[in-house]
């Protein structure tokens, strides 16, 4: 190869960053070249080894919403860090567009003062791993139960907030500050180190000065065995003979997908939305519209939409699990510990893969390949039919339709649990969301071996010798900032309601009628669902009508209803008080998007969607609001969740009520085998 002169690699390299900020759509994730302007701004602010820094958190600052009636996004692009410097949290905003020689502008450089802390860093949480497993007293704790210390795995767990109050740096105490509680398993004999925890011994790190500040041996369990806990294949029985092989299902498109991808917006079909990533949240779907065929223009649903924060609280009061309260989202990341998906295994084979990118501990791009995919579903689902055999001599038969659906999927990995995130798109104009969850319970070490010796409160379920599946909750809430057919939207709440019939005009004595309220402010609109006969939940646009009169909308249907068992004066449920209502809404703020605060980390609930947002009591009505749906699991421990859990699922619908004229999908036409170009096959198909 001919050597390059040093003004060609000079001009090609000054093409590929004016190609990367010419081709980024406003919504678009930070690009790797945008992350690294801003590493090196920050860097020339506060330059090393002088200070002391570890970034948290790098976004896109979210441009101002557009006012206009197309969605026309302004091009500036903002980044927003959360950035720890010599043991202080900074909020910083730069700007990428204005700035001369790759400089970009620094807007604000706030301090916080407040309550709580940013997103744990991978790196601190290995380096406080590491420090606990080779802390003197933790070995000799683990010699002394017999155990092998090259066969331990250490993990650190989120303290949360009990009462304290916060101290001053100059009379900090021990276990005060950012610290976590490292806890202990043994991997020998399994890969499944969740299922042999060493019960008992705790050692507490402070992150900022990452040194132990604090170990409790407490007590010595039996640590459960390993046999039988691996789930890998090559590790399963295959003697048995009670379960025959499947014959293996796949789903080809020989004529490649019904849809495309431009940069980070996917087109199919009828719909259109902007695909993003964000270390916090993960997956975020923008600017979702659909065209109406009948009215021929393109329409807005939902300009955002993604998961604000994953609460599990476990039902354990002991020492060791009173504190294992976690904020999945605020303290860890759900594109933190996104999974690079697996063709064909996590995603059929017909899907495509995005990638995403995140920020390290000292601020480097991270490429976190696969990081979504996106398919055409087909389950054997109809989407709609009837068979008319009422007209003499005459039966119809013809008039089905099968449902293909559009899947944009994210899976996280927080610890123990797997997280399968699907925003489901389908032609009638709905949009379902389904979290599955999976993976491997968090479990306790008994001394008991059999439910008859269990003489107390064991806060779970014995599972094996020695094992106890802990009881405790998922609370999934979604921020979902609806604008149905413009921005100014209001938020109507139905009821089913019995009348009497006061007059004998009829046999009948009752019949039930739907009773609907506008909600005017945001007390209107605190929804405890199954505590009233609720009927219909919709989010309408009071100046748009249909051809009859009815006012367009869409409505969410949501899943079982699930509230918290926890009173409201315990401290995990102060931090999480926005789990007691499974609707809330707000008008759109900006600065309102993670509902357990901007600083989840040892928070203390001062700053959340319920005791801080809501509590202005705003109007809603005729507004620019934001829907906000929490969903949950109470999640009663099995044996057949044992030693790996099958994939459980909850989910909502968000769907159109009077926002067509007729039913949108009654036209479509459906491709038929005889049309598709099979290739390499020479079966006919009749």
């Amino acid at each position: 190869m001919a050597p390059l002169h040093f003004e060609a690699i000079f001009i090609f390299i000054f093409m590929i960053q004016i190609f990367s900020l010419i081709s980024t759509h406003p919504l678009d994730s930070l690009t790797p070249f945008e992350i690294n302007r801003v590493q090196t701004k920050i860097l020339q602010i506060y330059p090393p080894p002088t200070n002391t820094l570890s970034f948290h958190y790098m976004g896109l600052d979210d441009p101002p919403k557009p006012t206009n009636e197309k969605w026309m996004i302004t091009t500036t692009r903002t980044a927003y860090v959360v950035l720890r410097v010599n043991r202080t949290t900074h909020e910083i905003t730069l700007d990428l567009t204005k700035s001369s020689k790759n400089n970009p502008k620094i807007i604000t450089n706030k301090v916080y003062h407040g309550n709580g802390y940013p997103m744990l860093t991978s790196l601190e949480q290995n380096k406080a791993n590491k420090l606990a497993q080779g802390y003197g007293p933790f070995t000799r704790s683990i010699s002394k139960r017999g155990l092998k210390i090259d066969e331990i795995v250490c993990l650190g767990f989120s303290v949360g907030w009990y009462g304290e109050k916060k101290k001053k740096k100059k009379k900090k105490k021990k276990n005060e500050g950012r610290i976590v509680k490292v806890m202990c398993f043994t991997m020998d004999g399994t890969i499944n180190f969740y299922m042999r925890p060493i019960e008992g011994v705790t050692v507490t790190v402070d992150l900022d000065e990452m040194k132990v500040v604090g170990f409790k041996d407490r007590i010595v369990v039996p640590v459960p065995k390993g046999e039988g806990t691996d789930y890998r294949e090559t590790m399963q029985n295959r003697s048995s003979t009670h379960h025959l092989p499947t014959k293996g299902v796949i789903m080809t498109q020989p004529n490649g997908p019904s849809f495309n991808v431009d940069g980070h917006v996917v087109r199919w079909t009828n719909w259109e939305f902007h695909v993003s990533f964000d270390a916090r949240v993960g997956l975020i779907l923008s600017t979702a519209s659909i065209y109406d065929h009948e009215k021929g223009e393109r329409r807005h649903i939902l300009y955002r939409g993604f998961t604000s924060e994953v609460f599990v609280p476990y039902m354990d009061i002991t020492e060791e699990w009173y504190h294992r309260t976690y904020f999945d989202a605020g303290e860890y990341g759900l594109g933190v510990l996104s999974v690079p998906l697996q063709p064909k295994i996590d995603c059929p084979q017909n899907a495509v893969f995005m990638d995403g990118y995140l920020t390290s501990h000292d601020g480097n791009p991270i490429r976190m390949p696969n990081v979504f995919c996106i398919f055409e579903r087909y389950a054997g689902i109809i989407m709609w039919r009837h068979t008319e055999a009422s007209i003499p001599h005459r039966l119809i038969t013809e008039s089905s339709r099968p449902e293909l659906t559009l899947v944009v999927r994210m899976i996280s990995t927080i610890g123990n649990y797997d997280y399968i995130f699907d925003w489901e798109f389908f032609q009638s104009g709905s949009i379902k969301v389904k979290v599955g969850m999976t993976g491997l319970l968090e479990v306790k070490g008994t001394k008991y071996t059999h439910k008859d010796q269990i003489q107390e409160e064991i806060y779970g379920t014995l599972l094996a010798p020695n094992t106890i599946g802990t009881f405790h909750d998922h609370f999934i809430t979604f921020h979902l900032d609806l604008d149905v057919d413009g921005q100014d939207n209001s938020f109507i709440k139905s009821y089913l309601e019995m009348t009497a019939v006061k007059n004998k005009s009829s046999p009948r004595k009752s019949y039930w009628t739907v009773k609907s309220e506008t909600a005017k402010k945001e007390s209107d609109a605190r929804i405890h669902l199954g505590s009233k006969p609720t009927a219909e939940m919709l989010v309408v646009n009071p100046s748009k009508r249909t051809k009859v009169g009815n006012t367009v909308g869409y409505r969410l249907i949501p899943g079982p209803a699930v509230r918290p068992l926890l009173m409201e004066d315990d401290y995990p449920e102060i931090r999480a008080a926005y789990t007691k209502y499974n609707v809330l809404i707000t008008p759109y703020n900006k600065s309102e998007k993670w509902a357990s605060g901007l600083f989840t980390d040892q928070s203390h609930g001062d700053d959340t969607l319920l005791e801080t947002w809501t509590l202005r009591d705003r109007e809603i009505e005729n507004k620019d609001i934001v829907l906000w749906y929490t969903m949950g699991i109470h999640h009663v421990t099995y044996q057949e969740d044992f030693p790996l859990m099958p994939t459980v699922s909850t989910g909502f619908e968000l769907r159109p009520a009077n926002f067509f004229e007729t039913n949108p999908v009654l036209s479509l036409s459906i491709k038929s085998p005889n049309d598709i170009k099979w290739i390499n096959c020479s079966t006919t198909i009749k």
